[in-house]
């Protein structure tokens, strides 16, 4: 028997008698599971937009068009002859009107027996009731599948999220307009896509298993590979395979990849999330600000029909992104300016001075990191490119060679979340390695036991000479939420990760 969960209105004999319908039904020769298709003609969106162009009048003795349709019955009036059904497919709800002279005497007696919740066929003709309501007169109905579970009792606006996650399927029958989420959602993609490939990118698959921890610097997940005997890690970026194809020619490659990374979970993260990573050769972190200065305005028109946004009450301009480098953006919040600091310890003295926890041994560069962090970050409420970071946060970035102590990266936010990540891509292999190396002591300096390493094919690949290239990651999830007003990242993921009911 399926598990219940909250808010599911299900006793052991209504679950018991559902069955026994059944039972019944496989006893008398119409198992509905036995049924392979039907033939569906028309859907209730359809049928509505086009009701002018069907013949209905029936005053004149003529029926409308005849459609055949199929989806859920989600609520029935049963009239002694006549019934009233609402039937909820792929596109909306649509009356049906059940007549036992239409359908006849054994099919309208079976029908009376069904269950709200159940999945049927009806082929009949369009008409409107005297109410104005789009209907369609059953001809015939037909018993595709049978539910065995009831729907909520709270059919409508179901509030225990927990259940909602949960159980999505019950969540898009409940409420219908949850679907609409992922059907931007899946606008998104695709017009990600399409502006990618006007742009001349190539779409690419890089590998989700790799031999150790690649990349950025976040937890991963391990598992282990029966054949070869070896510990893998999910990926935590795919940049350093994309990457390697610029080296290999392609000088203008993207992917839309599922990312794992066994860090905390909130509003804003999940263990498992959706990026696109973009790379371009010969180009830098400026060109990446055109392409997200472009794309933002497009989506946002294309999904919202405006540029002018609201989320989650603010009102937000997509048309236009304010830039500023790092240590502008902490010299407005913070009024500290990071041109007085004339050492490390002046850095750790502002902190200080600011209430600032750093590190007994903070760099200048990670200094401004956390002021960034404590007073600049959650200001940004309009869109907003910062650029710049410091190369102690950014071990992937190329050196600005006008200030060798930044980088040429950046960061866009939106009502004070973080929303992607960019860089003038680091192409010396002496560099790189330097920086690899530091990253891999860092992290056995918190974790002695840690299977952290420098990856030398990647290292190799540079060696074979990479073009100036810039880069580009950001985040799926987060994006969907802004353009659908989303909450919760788990409102737009079909299905988050939770922890199972038993524990």
């Amino acid at each position: 028997m399926a598990a219940q969960t909250p808010d599911m209105p299900s006793s052991t004999s209504e679950l018991a008698v559902r069955r026994e319908k059944l039972a019944n039904l496989v006893e008398a020769g119409c198992d509905p599971f036995l049924i392979t298709k039907y033939d569906v003609s028309d859907d209730s969106a359809t049928i509505k937009a086009n009701f002018d162009t069907y013949e209905h009048n029936l005053e004149a003795g003529k029926e409308g068009k005849i459609v055949s349709v199929a989806g859920r019955m989600v609520s029935r009036r049963v009239m002694g002859k006549a019934s009233f059904v609402h039937l909820l497919d792929d596109s909306g709800k649509i009356q049906l009107y059940v007549r036992r002279d239409d359908v006849g005497e054994d099919v309208y007696a079976s029908f009376k027996k069904w269950d709200v919740g159940d999945i049927i066929g009806v082929t009949g003709f369009v008409f409107a009731t005297q109410t104005g309501e789009v209907s369609i007169h059953a001809t015939s109905i037909l018993l595709l599948a049978k539910s065995l579970l009831p729907l909520p009792e709270k059919f409508h606006g179901l509030t225990n999220t927990d259940m909602r996650y949960r159980q999505r399927y019950v969540d898009l029958i409940a409420n219908p307009e949850v679907k609409d989420t992922f059907i931007k959602r899946s606008l998104i993609m695709r017009e990600i896509r399409a502006y990618l490939d006007e742009k001349g990118f190539l779409e690419v698959d890089t590998p989700i298993l790799t031999p150790f921890e690649i990349g950025a610097n976040a937890r991963p997940f391990y598992t282990h590979h029966n054949t070869l005997d070896m510990d893998m890690v999910l990926r935590i970026e795919t940049e350093l395979y994309l990457k390697r194809l610029i080296v290999g020619g392609m000088n203008r490659v993207y992917e839309v990849g599922r990312i794992f990374r066994n860090e905390g979970m909130d509003t804003r993260h999940n263990p498992e999330f959706t990026t696109v990573e973009l790379y371009q050769a010969f180009t830098d972190y400026e060109g990446m600000m055109q392409i997200v200065e472009e794309l933002y305005p497009r989506l946002a028109q294309r999904v919202c029909g405006t540029t002018q946004i609201t989320y989650q009450g603010t009102e937000l301009d997509l048309s236009h992104f304010e830039r500023m480098t790092m240590a502008e953006s902490v010299k407005r919040y913070a009024g500290v300016d990071y041109n007085d600091w004339t050492s490390h310890e002046d850095a750790r003295a502002a902190a200080k001075a600011l209430n600032v926890d750093v590190p007994a041994d903070a760099t200048k560069g990670l200094v401004l990191v956390e002021l960034f962090d404590a007073f600049v970050e959650d200001k940004l409420v309009q869109p907003t490119i910062i650029y710049d970071y410091p190369v102690d946060n950014s071990p992937l970035a190329k050196r600005k060679p006008s200030q060798p102590e930044f980088t040429e990266r950046f960061e866009y936010f939106i009502c004070g979340m973080e929303f992607g990540n960019a860089f003038s891509e680091l192409n010396d292999p002496i560099d790189q390695r330097q920086r690899f190396e530091a990253q891999v002591e860092a992290k056995r300096k918190e974790n002695p036991d840690t299977p952290a390493q420098v990856d030398e094919d990647f290292l190799t690949a540079l060696e074979y000479g990479m073009p100036p290239t810039g880069g580009l990651g950001f985040g799926v999830d987060r994006l969907v939420m802004l353009l659908t007003d989303s909450a919760s990242i788990r409102d737009v993921l079909l299905f988050p990760t939770m922890k199972p009911i038993d524990g």
